[in-house]
């Protein structure tokens, strides 16, 4: 009995999108928004082609290493989340987030908003070197903030369908800079080389202590279901090759001569091959 070609493809988006969405949770279509209301960006910003394409995946990923490089950051993380215990439920509420103030209506996306700065209250603690940490700290906003628009940026240039021009790239970091200020930062980079000098700032803070190489090898070698440890090794290999140099030499990622080379045709391909498994299809509009 010969199977047709589209039922075979059809098990294969399925079964692909049951190993890929316990981690990042559901693609959804775009969020409904009244008449009139394009949210806090619109289709017509660099923010909805840069966050409608997988290569989210890889920046989330990318920020995430590099946060953890800050100790304040990184003791806030370990001391008030469950990532061990449920290594999928941050990345799936942060991809809700963006979700939500990227495509969402202007109201949803506020809401959104609130609700993290609210979270941000609560947490609060020492650091194993002695020092106060709060979440609405602006100063820690900054950095987390700085991380993920530089990671989702790089990740777009080296693993999206299209290209940005460095006037769009500059637009992207201005739009963003909208969302920062709502969550508390106090003076977000709007542009490109101002990006570049808010990381360049940190880098005497950052230092890669327990809690931070802990989280480093947890997200890299992670509790994955034996189906999706493939993919995700893709993921994670383009996250690492796609930091600075000084990030992977911090992080004690030893070096990979010649991976680049390897990676970036195999990440583009593995990205290509998540669209299609992801996209929203007929049956889950009928759903």
């Amino acid at each position: 009995m010969t199977i047709p070609a589209g039922e075979l493809l059809q098990v294969a988006r399925l079964r692909i999108r049951a190993a890929v969405e316990p981690m990042i949770g559901e693609r959804l279509p775009p969020a409904v928004r009244p008449p009139g209301d394009d949210g806090l960006f619109g289709p017509a910003s660099v923010t909805w082609k840069v966050h409608g394409n997988s290569s989210m995946m890889v920046g989330g990923l990318r920020a995430l290493l590099l946060q953890t490089m800050h100790p304040l950051a990184m003791a806030a993380v370990a001391e008030h989340s469950n990532y061990k215990e449920d290594p999928w439920g941050r990345l799936r509420r942060t991809a809700g987030f963006l979700r939500t103030t990227t495509f969402g209506s202007t109201a949803a996306a506020e809401a959104a908003i609130r609700s993290v700065r609210k979270v941000h209250e609560r947490i609060r603690g020492v650091a194993p070197d002695g020092r106060p940490y709060a979440a609405s700290d602006p100063h820690l906003l900054a950095w987390i903030h700085a991380t993920e628009v530089d990671s989702f940026l790089t990740a777009f240039r080296r693993y999206g369908t299209e290209t940005v021009s460095a006037a769009e790239a500059d637009r992207y970091v201005a739009e963003m800079a909208g969302v920062a200020r709502r969550l508390g930062v106090e003076r977000p980079p709007v542009t490109t080389a101002e990006l570049k000098a808010v990381l360049d700032g940190f880098r005497p803070e950052l230092v890669v202590g327990r809690q931070a190489r802990d989280a480093v090898r947890f997200l890299l070698l992670p509790p994955v279901q034996w189906s999706a440890r493939p993919a995700y090794g893709v993921i994670a290999a383009s996250a690492v090759t796609a930091l600075p140099g000084w990030a992977r030499s911090k992080l004690h990622i030893p070096p990979l001569i010649g991976a680049d080379l390897l990676v970036r045709p195999t990440g583009f391909a593995l990205l290509r091959t998540l669209d299609w498994a992801l996209a929203p299809q007929d049956d889950d509009r009928a759903a």
